[in-house]
């Protein structure tokens, strides 16, 4: 089974949780100390100024990482698995995905964080966390806890986990440089993301073995 029982999930979800949970605070708190922390951090990303090449990168980092994209990726990702005859990891991807999607949705909406004042006039919606970079973190989880294991190249398999995560890195650093977010706002994503895949992981240990006996996915690997 590609997920299985882990005594320190628990504690995996609670630390990143807790930590998430308290930056939400601070923000909803207007806490100066951390506005003054997320001007150090968004200065550091914006030093030298925005020159034509880096702008456009940005933006092109930033659209193939957008949530619209996130939704494309998992329906290719269900897809595949699925032909594969890993129909309980298609189920369980795009379920992860859209289950987490609704999760970010509402803290957006509960937190309600108004986005940089220099942000672009097609970014809308609030703030915090980012959906761009909480998107991709699931479509990366997805892909390292489902997809690539069955890469039997070791050295492929660290390449692709590589790229993986510096794309990540730098699709949170467009959405800074862009000024689409404050740099907490991608920090909370990827924390918000983190807690969310260890209870899809606990999800799939529990109900895996209980889908294998329904007939639609019978013959699906788990």
């Amino acid at each position: 089974m590609f997920m299985e029982q882990d005594s320190s999930r628990l504690r995996r979800f609670l630390i990143s949780g807790i930590i998430f949970l308290l930056i939400a605070g601070m923000i909803m708190a207007n806490s100066v100390a951390f506005q003054l922390f997320d001007s150090m951090l968004q200065g550091f990303f914006t030093t030298g100024g925005q020159t034509e090449f880096k702008t456009m990168l940005m933006k092109l980092i930033s659209t193939l990482g957008s949530p619209k994209m996130a939704i494309v990726y998992v329906v290719i990702i269900g897809f595949l698995l699925w032909g594969f005859k890993y129909k309980i990891p298609a189920l369980w991807s795009i379920a992860t995905l859209g289950s987490g999607d609704i999760v970010a949705f509402l803290v957006k909406n509960i937190v309600k964080r108004a986005r940089p004042v220099q942000h672009l006039v097609g970014d809308d919606g609030f703030s915090f966390p980012s959906g761009h970079v909480f998107g991709m973190f699931i479509i990366a989880a997805i892909l390292f806890l489902v997809v690539l294991p069955n890469i039997k190249s070791g050295l492929w398999r660290l390449v692709c986990q590589i790229l993986l995560i510096i794309y990540l890195i730098l699709l949170a650093v467009s959405r800074v440089y862009l000024f689409a977010h404050y740099p907490s706002d991608v920090i909370g994503a990827m924390l918000l993301a983190y807690a969310w895949v260890q209870v899809a992981e606990w999800l799939y240990v529990w109900f895996a073995p209980i889908l294998k006996r329904w007939k639609f996915v019978a013959n699906s690997e788990v």
